[in-house]
């Protein structure tokens, strides 16, 4: 979802930014590279310990949703993601929505796009799903996933789209195919592992994967 369909990591990079600044600390491209697709719970553990923050990871937590239930509200869609979506719909391809942001978080960044949302199958929210117990890039957020498919295809038959490295690597131990769509700005040297990288969803072409062709 976020920096893939959502435009929100900038958004993420300024509330965390905020939240560190708060106890004398920056927040660097070397810490957001180390938590980026993770869980909110195993980022708010790696950078109270990292910064030796005096709070509790919990309590970091809290307050970054806290922020986000105003600032992730509103983002606006990344390129191709409506249009990647409203296909796969309509072509009747089964599709879900597999994310380390927690419920409350989705339903935040979902709320002005509630009719498009709702084309997906199930969604999994990482943060707050009892099922996945490890975040990415453990594969578990994506077995799961695969798993609530009424015909629970086998991983093989499966293709994720992903943007960060960690994403990419859970797809990858899951078994799956995966298209990545990072940000411009990531080292290529972090994007070998992927089946494909597109520089925006609005590249991708369905029929490379067997999918129906746009029309």
């Amino acid at each position: 979802m976020d920096g893939l369909l959502l435009d929100t990591e900038q958004v993420y990079k300024k509330m965390i930014t905020q939240l560190c600044a708060k106890y004398g600390h920056k927040y660097t491209d070397e810490l957001m590279m180390k938590v980026l697709g993770g869980t909110e719970q195993r980022l708010s553990e790696i950078l109270c310990k990292e910064l030796n923050l005096p709070i509790t990871p919990t309590e970091f937590r809290d307050q970054l949703l806290e922020l986000g239930d105003t600032m992730l509200a509103n983002t606006p869609l990344m390129d191709g993601a409506e249009r990647l979506i409203t296909h796969l719909h309509k072509t009747k391809v089964p599709f879900a929505l597999a994310t380390s942001s927690s419920a409350r978080s989705v339903e935040t960044k979902i709320a002005a796009y509630k009719d498009l949302f709702s084309h997906f199958h199930h969604m999994v929210m990482g943060s707050t799903d009892k099922d996945v117990k490890y975040g990415k890039p453990h594969p578990d957020i994506f077995l799961v996933t695969a798993a609530r498919f009424p015909d629970k295809p086998e991983p093989s038959k499966c293709l994720v789209f992903e943007d960060s490295p960690h994403g990419v690597t859970a797809g990858v131990k899951a078994g799956m195919q995966t298209v990545m769509v990072p940000d411009p700005h990531l080292n290529k040297r972090l994007t070998t592992h992927a089946t494909i990288v597109l520089p925006t969803l609005s590249k991708f072409q369905p029929e490379l994967f067997g999918l129906p062709a746009f029309q």
